[in-house]
């Protein structure tokens, strides 16, 4: 089978109400565009949800794609205790996935090597699918099991050609698979936000907006590095994995919301067949 659809989504942690505590009412647009995007994921019914993570293990030299049967997250550094998640992973495609990466020269580390916890922009995502099961009547975990990928310190194209292989392995794995690139925008909109302004952070966040509700992908190739780095940016390279994994697949693109009222901005955008 293949990749079903796409999702580019942020990964506040306060978007989660009890992280929030009613301070996420702040991005509703986000919280809509999110809910419907989990709504469709639930929809489609995948056998399996892709997820990118700039959180996940990240090196300079190597992806990392976690092969452990299973992934336990919270949000208790974010002082909600009795806020836990796990999911499942497809173990034997996220072998697979490490295998064909390294065959194809992108180097990528799994959990034999490196173990980790589920990260917060994974777990992000994960949540909202996960109460949209369910309001439909799932159980707590998830439905589906999972895959995970760290980012790099490789090339925009390197990026590129790793979501070429996620997208080959799904393809041989004969499984209907949802991606889900998790990524904020830049991180320096206002000078009252956290990390303070940069002129490159609204442009580089109005250039995203364009690119999704355009569809030229290629575009996310095409931002110098020094410009990303002085806008804070934090999900460019895992678009350019979910550009690289739907490439030629026949798309269409929509922006569902982009907004930023705390300093960083957050886009959620809809690649559908």
């Amino acid at each position: 089978m293949a990749i079903i659809a796409a999702y580019a989504v942020p990964h506040p942690p306060l978007i989660i109400p009890a992280v929030g505590r009613g301070d996420e009412r702040a991005i509703q647009d986000t919280i809509d565009a999110f809910s419907q995007v989990a709504r469709e994921i639930v929809e489609l019914d995948p056998d399996l949800l892709i997820v990118t993570s700039p959180h996940a293990p990240c090196f300079r030299d190597a992806f990392h794609v976690t092969t452990d049967s299973r992934l336990f997250g919270d949000m208790s550094r974010f002082r909600a205790f009795h806020e836990k998640l796990q999911a499942d992973v497809d173990v034997e495609f996220s072998r697979d996935l490490a295998r064909r990466m390294n065959e194809a020269g992108v180097f990528t580390v799994d959990s034999d090597q490196y173990r980790d916890a589920m990260d917060h922009a994974t777990y992000v995502a994960l949540y909202f699918v996960r109460e949209a099961y369910r309001r439909a009547g799932a159980s707590v975990t998830l439905p589906c099991p999972i895959a995970r990928i760290g980012l790099s310190g490789f090339s925009y194209e390197t990026h590129r050609q790793a979501g070429k292989v996620i997208a080959d392995t799904v393809e041989a794995s004969g499984k209907r698979a949802v991606f889900i690139g998790s990524g904020d925008l830049s991180h320096k909109l206002t000078p009252e936000g956290p990390y303070g302004f940069a002129p490159e952070g609204p442009v580089f966040d109005g250039q995203i907006g364009e690119i999704f509700t355009s569809g030229e992908l290629d575009r996310l190739f095409e931002f110098d590095p020094d410009f990303a780095d002085a806008a804070a940016e934090c999900g460019l390279r895992s678009f350019q994995m979910m550009a690289g994994a739907i490439e030629g697949l026949g798309f269409s693109s929509e922006l569902l919301s982009l907004e930023g009222p705390y300093g960083v901005g957050y886009g959620v955008a809809a690649f559908r067949k």
